[in-house]
């Protein structure tokens, strides 16, 4: 069960505040890129838009928390607040899970196709360049687990329109207006916990229904 339909359950409902859309942490280079982008415009459910969100969690500030049964991922902030953005997660058994680290972020990256994606999805060439049409997006977040690049990322997308579900090749896929915002905040060496199918109760605080 979402975490929607779980207050909705226990009688409770959500404090959240949609948080406008903002570009003021594109470059110009951003601007260029993304003026005329080379897939068709998404209108992204409102759930799945920017909110804020009173937290419940104990993640330090400054950590990210992704809810896969949700679509949801959280940026931590001070005083039990959160920003929450709608994501695309993994298909089921593709999906990384489990508590990694930031250990590189990259503006407009370079995309390589892993042997297991070539496999089930190529061909396609060893490296695409970095773009608007690529599909890693305008910045991806690499998550490590040690010293060791887990080969899952955090990313933009250039299929806007899969917001919201679980269609990715493992990877946790964000509109690229709001992986920028993200990027401009989350730092090298930040937590990153990803919840596995069945834990996203607990996240949002509630508080009891009026009438």
């Amino acid at each position: 069960m979402g975490s929607l339909a779980l207050v909705g359950a226990l009688g409770g409902c959500m404090q959240t505040t949609l948080s406008p859309t903002s570009d003021a942490s594109m470059t110009p280079r951003d601007r260029q890129l993304l003026a005329h982008p080379p897939y068709a415009k998404a209108e992204i459910p409102e759930q799945y838009q920017r909110h804020i969100v009173d937290y419940r969690r104990r993640e330090q500030p400054g950590s990210i928390l992704v809810d896969t049964d949700a679509r949801y991922l959280y940026y931590v902030l001070p005083q039990g607040k959160a920003i929450r953005y709608g994501v695309a997660v993994g298909e089921e058994a593709m999906a990384f899970s489990g508590v990694a680290t930031v250990g590189r972020l990259a503006e407009w990256p370079d995309w390589v196709p892993t042997a297991d994606i070539q496999a089930r999805l190529g061909p396609y060439p060893a490296r695409v360049a970095g773009g608007p049409a690529n599909p890693l997006g305008a910045r991806a977040i690499y998550l490590y687990q040690g010293n060791k690049d887990t080969l899952y990322r955090i990313h933009g997308t250039n299929q806007p329109e899969y917001i919201g579900q679980a269609i990715s090749s493992g990877c946790i896929r964000m509109t690229n207006n709001d992986v920028i915002d993200l990027f401009g905040r989350v730092k090298p060496g930040a937590t990153v916990v990803v919840l596995p199918p069945g834990q996203s109760a607990a996240i949002e605080r509630s508080f009891p229904s009026r009438g």
